[in-house]
């Protein structure tokens, strides 16, 4: 057994935190399932046998899913941050989160069927909006503010002005 990591996200989940493990290691690369925990006994949210957790990583980020109930609902406050290199892989996250159930934004971010926050940011849109000629990045960010899934080519023209 190798050594759990010293820091993990503990994402909570209503029943299908297997379902949501599975989903993220199937769209994301260095993404995948690790082990699947069942319950020793019953609990608030479930009865023994069924799955109280799920080790799974994210783009290299050590998660724990927790089968919690309907207690607690994911919100903006928590998101992953994915940075694309092109329109292409921006498209491709993007579609697949909100193909599978989940749901449109504003400024890159989308939720999961989950409810679980994504911010599908293009690394040219960072560059635009952080870049040194505050007129460009204004504009890029002015753009930025009226789209939901990023446009790098509207986002670069822009910048450019």
């Amino acid at each position: 057994m190798t050594n759990p990591a010293k820091n993990t996200i503990c994402l909570w989940y209503d029943g299908d935190a297997e379902d949501a493990a599975r989903f993220y290691a199937e769209t994301f690369p260095d993404s995948s399932v690790g082990a699947v925990h069942r319950a020793p006994g019953d609990f608030p949210s479930g009865k023994k046998e069924e799955v109280l957790t799920v080790e799974f990583t994210v783009i290299g980020i050590p998660c724990l899913g927790l089968n919690g109930g309907p207690a607690f609902k994911h919100n903006e406050a928590f998101s992953f941050q994915v940075a694309t290199a092109d329109q292409s892989e921006t498209d491709r996250y993007w579609n697949a989160i909100v193909g599978n159930g989940g749901e449109e934004s504003a400024c890159g971010w989308c939720k999961d069927k989950w409810g679980l926050s994504w911010q599908i940011t293009p690394i040219a849109l960072t560059k635009a909006v952080t870049g040194t000629d505050s007129a460009a990045a204004k504009r890029a960010f002015d753009a930025m503010m009226q789209m939901k899934k990023i446009d790098i080519a509207a986002i670069e023209a822009a910048a450019r002005g």
